[in-house]
């Protein structure tokens, strides 16, 4: 079974423009994150897959691979999809070109994933981890996921779910980290798949999935992600390397 990283990489971003291409301790965010995949040896190959010349000329240049996306997209999903198209690979892991401190060891449990469903029942698979601060439930930026008893995903929201009419039952809230390893097939069904109202509503590409009825298995883990989002966090990561 074939199994390739890929890291989708925007230039433009709401929240903190270019920031990508920031210098983390001597090198760019997205080259830090580059060499991070391809030091956890999980991987046959690892992509950054972008629509712009300057990430793209940045992995290239370093000896890194980069795919140039043809088209705009809406989603990381759809430009994964598009980059790996036309390549002989099994399963695809998306990596957040924003997170430079990869863990190895949540990575190679949603890779494990597909190599124990004999049955071939899993779409992809993602991770969560449970959150208790009641800030961080609410938080809409945090997004919550719910499954069935066998550990497949029933919804993400960005509201609370599920919502705690009564306290005492022992409900557990797990927030959703988007990495994700996805069966090269069902990537290419979603890449031809309408967006629908949920996807729309929530702006939570991983709803058109359940939408069209595809298994999201999701994996439990201690280990959070360390995400670049501001810049304040850009400076925490300076400190981190520092």
């Amino acid at each position: 079974m074939k199994v390739i990283a890929v890291i989708p990489a925007r230039y433009a971003s709401t929240r903190f423009p270019a920031k990508l291409m920031q210098d983390l301790c001597g090198k760019t965010v997205i080259q830090r994150t580059y060499e991070a995949a391809i030091n956890t040896n999980l991987f046959s190959d690892v992509f950054v897959v972008t629509d712009s010349v300057l990430i793209y000329d940045e992995i290239i240049n370093n000896g890194g691979k980069a795919i140039m996306s043809i088209k705009e997209h809406e989603s990381g999903s759809d430009r994964i999809a598009e980059a790996v198209e036309n390549l002989n690979v099994d399963i695809v892991v998306n990596v957040q070109g924003d997170e430079p401190f990869i863990n190895a060891e949540p990575l190679a449990k949603v890779i494990d994933v597909f190599f124990n469903d004999f049955e071939q029942k899993v779409d992809l698979a993602s991770l969560m981890f449970e959150i208790t601060d009641e800030e961080e439930i609410n938080n809409p930026n945090n997004v919550k996921v719910v499954t069935d008893q066998n550990g497949f995903a029933l919804y993400f929201s960005r509201s609370v779910i599920p919502y705690p009419r009564e306290k005492n039952v022992g409900v557990r809230y797990m927030k959703h980290i988007g990495i994700y390893a996805f069966r090269k097939q069902a990537l290419l069904d979603f890449y031809h798949l309408p967006m629908k109202s949920l996807e729309a509503s929530e702006k939570l590409e991983q709803l058109r999935y359940l939408e069209f009825g595809k298994r999201i298995k999701m994996v439990g883990t201690n280990q959070g992600s360390i995400g670049i989002d501001t810049p304040e966090d850009l400076e925490k990561a300076r400190q981190l390397l520092g």
